[in-house]
């Protein structure tokens, strides 16, 4: 495949490896600035992105266009790209529900635009085997060729709108409801006096669940107010598919208690944990 233009809404952390990993086989990548933190100015600074400088700009002058944002921000950001037409190859590869895939594809196509479903597992993508981008829609093998053999590997599946993201809930239901899950329970075991018993019935019966538990704490506290939309977008698609929702509604719950983490230099103990968690009236202070 010649070059391709590729535009990144918006270049955060995950945003910026997709980019540099479409980047190392030869294609271009352009950025809006207009109405960014200067945080981002400086990613995409970092990572040597053009500056369409407006939406409107990079949805006209790129081929694809990529979305990586957090959940709750998915929908108005199509809806952003969709405004002033659009003729581009729409990658929604956000944590989203499939309805709200759905509804995301609907304004794509209604602005002339081919929509892909996306949804990334893994890590930002450095190096080759950690992160899968897998995709689905009509267009998915197209966007999936512009990936060779960087670190990003793409993967196009069967189905359309809404495959890819019901993947990628299905998989974090999972990684993260149980992260989740894991630093409540040693949050209740710490408020009741029985963390150090707890954690020696683990070493006896269930060993893995020890380290499991420190690294829910460290890899998840500093991240958690990007989780809270990703939970509720999970709580939503399991009430759809006629299963309960309860269970990612309190994981949102207990990742909105953590998001005052973002930014933070260091990941926090489980002490200090136990004490954001069991505060019931701690609200967000992040900015989305």
């Amino acid at each position: 495949m010649g070059e391709v233009t590729i535009g990144l809404l918006h270049p955060g952390e995950m945003g910026s490896s997709v980019g540099a990993a479409a980047r190392a086989d030869g294609h271009a990548d352009l950025w809006a600035s207009e109405g960014r933190s200067e945080s981002t100015r400086e990613r995409a600074r970092g990572a040597d992105l053009t500056d369409a400088e407006s939406v409107a700009a990079l949805v006209e002058s790129s081929d694809v266009v990529f979305s990586v944002c957090p959940p709750h921000a998915a929908l108005e950001l199509a809806r952003a790209a969709a405004e002033p037409g659009l003729s581009a190859v729409y990658v929604d590869a956000n944590a989203v529900a499939p309805a709200t895939a759905r509804r995301i594809c609907d304004v794509i196509e209604t602005a002339g635009g081919s929509f892909v479903d996306g949804g990334i597992i893994g890590p930002p993508a450095r190096t080759r085997g950690s992160t899968r981008l897998y995709l689905s829609g009509a267009e998915a093998a197209r966007v999936a060729a512009l990936f060779g053999d960087g670190p990003l590997e793409a993967i196009p599946i069967e189905g359309e709108a809404g495959a890819a993201s019901a993947l990628k809930l299905a998989f974090a239901s999972y990684t993260k409801g149980t992260a989740a899950l894991l630093m409540a329970i040693r949050s209740f075991a710490r408020r009741e006096g029985v963390d150090a018993a707890l954690l020696a019935e683990w070493q006896q019966s269930l060993p893995e669940l020890v380290a499991r538990s420190e690294g829910a704490v460290r890899g998840t506290a500093r991240k958690a107010w990007r989780f809270v939309g990703e939970m509720e977008e999970i709580a939503r698609s399991f009430a759809d598919a006629g299963l309960p929702e309860g269970f990612h509604r309190a994981a949102a719950q207990l990742y909105e208690r953590l998001a005052h983490y973002k930014g933070a230099p260091e990941p926090p103990s489980v002490e200090e944990v136990t004490r954001a968690l069991t505060d019931a009236s701690r609200k967000p202070t992040y900015e989305a």
